[in-house]
């Protein structure tokens, strides 16, 4: 039975119901659901399929997923988290039609806020255990490195969408869409992301090996507020980028200007000269050219 389940197999059919096709391969029987199967099955037919148990421990087979499944024992592929137990685990969903497969608290985050939660993804194997029970395996840190490609230096300030799928304390190890490695360090997050979680970062540098420096906060100017926010986006769709206004001009021509006060005005300022995207001279504001 070890080398039967989790695996696609080949089969023949040796009897049937009216709901099922029952199919033999080295003395042990599948149940085939014949709702799935558009040409009819003869006995002595042969079937091939991913062979597993379902949730009432009966044994099956099915085509539902990929003729080739990406997850099975000894493949590694993306699977949706669909619940979770506490004294059990998150049970990941790879395509079956009636049967999830369980990732082990022993192979989860310590810290139970940091599992993953329902729709997080997981990059996982299949197991046997002694007692024939499927069981999903995190993918390690060597075949993370195997399936990535290294980044292109035209990525840097770029934004992305990336899953976590390493906690460590020295930061977060993250994967892109386009199978990019990156590596978030605790000061550029707010808090922890969960294993599994698709977080929005920043791309703030690149090594020589295309791995990626990453940031989960938001650039500076985006986090200035919505004074700062006007005078940035005045002085980005201005012919030359400039405002001739500083923080000495006249508080009734910034009013009827920008319809703020003074105050806000100087604060605004402050918040885009500090954030580096301006410089203000004698007479004006300008907009920094970006490296």
């Amino acid at each position: 039975m070890n080398n039967l389940l989790g695996r696609v197999i080949d089969t023949k059919m040796t009897d049937e119901n009216e709901k099922y096709y029952f199919l033999q391969n080295s003395g042990s029987v599948f149940q085939l659901d014949k709702a799935e199967q558009v040409e009819p099955l003869h006995i002595g037919g042969h079937f091939k399929g991913f062979a597993y148990e379902n949730e009432d421990h009966k044994l099956q087979i099915t085509s539902k997923i990929p003729k080739i499944p990406k997850i099975q024992i000894g493949r590694m592929g993306f699977g949706t988290v669909v619940q979770s137990r506490r004294d059990l685990g998150v049970f990941v969903n790879i395509g079956l039609p009636n049967k999830d497969i369980v990732v082990s608290l022993d192979e989860l985050p310590t810290i139970k806020s940091l599992w993953p939660q329902k729709g997080d993804r997981l990059m996982v194997s299949l197991s046997l255990d002694n007692k024939n029970r499927l069981w999903a395996n995190l993918a390690d840190e060597t075949t993370f490195q195997e399936i990535s490609q290294p980044a292109p230096k035209t990525m840097k300030n770029q934004n992305l969408k990336a899953t976590v799928y390493r906690l460590k304390l020295v930061g977060t190890l993250v994967i892109t869409s386009d199978y990019y490695l990156g590596f978030v360090h605790p000061d550029e997050r707010e808090q922890e992301p969960r294993l599994g979680e698709e977080v929005s970062a920043r791309v703030i540098g690149i090594h020589p090996d295309g791995t990626l420096n990453l940031s989960l906060k938001p650039r500076s100017y985006e986090a200035i507020g919505d004074d700062a926010a006007m005078l940035l986006a005045l002085l980005q769709h201005n012919e030359d980028h400039s405002l001739p206004f500083t923080d000495k001009s006249d508080p009734a021509a910034i009013k009827t200007e920008f319809g703020i006060s003074k105050g806000q005005f100087k604060r605004a300022v402050g918040h885009l000269l500090k954030a580096g995207v301006i410089t203000e001279t004698k007479t004006e504001l300008k907009l920094k050219t970006e490296e």
